[in-house]
């Protein structure tokens, strides 16, 4: 991709007002790119479109692999367009640390989604970011906003600490679990509990219908001894099929009534406003530490001071003092 200049940038800003999805893709692309001139065009397209942005509700949603995500999310994205509403799709792939490839594989998955034209479904791998989720989704949803989609759906892994930074990104962060609370509820970590503004029992459906129910009121009786997330909202627990569609609809108008009141007490602009800082301070570290990663010569440096950490030479407060002296901090 050739670098860009102003009127490029603004070229390419207006498609992506206008609905142009073979722009938006090709603004993604720019965006998620390594290169320092690329992201100095990224930063430009991001600034122009600002004022286009903001209006979507953003959901994040988690669960453990195979819990359904993929296939509620299809269910749901699916119900939203045909109430003529937009659907935007983020689906973070888990990437190999080793080769950084990605299955990116949710297309697939989605198959009403991936033919739909009020929907966009964007794969991105992880690539080993913190949490599982693509450094530059935040970016990325930005640009779907600005493209008009008015529904913003994150999907994470499901591992690590993808769910931290997925509900530091969106507005209504639904958990997705199993029928059977027993071991599935010692499994889920608390942070995620506390982190949930509404978890939702799925494959509630045949004979799995009874331990729903039950795994739903064990999950509601751990939600009440935990603080929730905001004093004005009790996060709801509720059971659902993805696959029959079977509470679908309700799950959708939880995150209405939960949009509504935290609009109106004013929560969810003070939680964006929030986000924008802690996405600054991401990005810059991010940035103080890019040169850890692409520069050669500091690589190998910071290479040798490892090895010089692991086998005693050097304490490691010694160690950071060199590599700061190193990247002149």
């Amino acid at each position: 991709m050739a670098v860009l200049s102003s009127p490029d940038i603004e070229h390419m800003a207006q498609a992506i007002r206008a609905g142009n999805r073979a722009m938006l893709s090709r603004a993604i692309t720019l965006i998620e790119s390594k290169r320092a001139d690329h992201s100095r065009a990224a930063a430009a397209l991001t600034q122009t479109l600002l004022p286009a942005t903001g209006k979507a509700v953003r959901v994040g949603i988690t669960g453990a692999p195979g819990v359904g995500k993929s296939t509620l999310i299809d269910a749901l994205g699916s119900i939203l367009t045909a109430q003529g509403r937009k659907v935007a799709v983020l689906a973070v792939d888990p990437s190999s640390r080793r080769t950084g490839g990605s299955i990116l594989a949710d297309k697939t998955r989605m198959a009403r989604l991936a033919n739909d034209a009020n929907a966009f479904i964007r794969p991105s791998p992880s690539s080993g970011t913190l949490g599982g989720v693509a450094a530059k989704t935040r970016e990325t949803m930005l640009l779907c906003e600005a493209a008009g989609y008015d529904v913003v759906l994150v999907e994470t892994v499901g591992v690590g600490q993808s769910e931290l930074v997925v509900a530091d990104m969106t507005d209504f962060f639904l958990v997705l679990v199993l029928p059977g609370a027993g071991d599935e509820l010692q499994a889920l970590k608390k942070g995620v509990v506390e982190l949930a503004d509404m978890i939702a029992v799925n494959k509630a459906d045949g004979d799995n219908r009874p331990r729903a129910k039950a795994a739903a009121a064990e999950y509601s009786a751990a939600l009440h001894i935990l603080t929730s997330t905001s004093p004005n909202w009790s996060p709801p627990v509720m059971t659902c099929s993805a696959l029959k569609g079977d509470g679908i609809e309700e799950l959708w108008q939880h995150i209405l009534d939960h949009r509504k009141r935290l609009t109106q007490t004013g929560e969810i602009k003070a939680r964006r406003g929030e986000q924008q800082v802690k996405w600054m301070w991401t990005m810059l570290e991010e940035r103080l530490f890019a040169p850890l990663r692409s520069d050669r010569a500091i690589k190998a440096f910071v290479s040798r001071v490892e090895g010089d950490v692991a086998s005693g030479i050097t304490a490691p407060a010694a160690a950071v003092e060199q590599i700061a002296a190193m990247l002149k901090l």
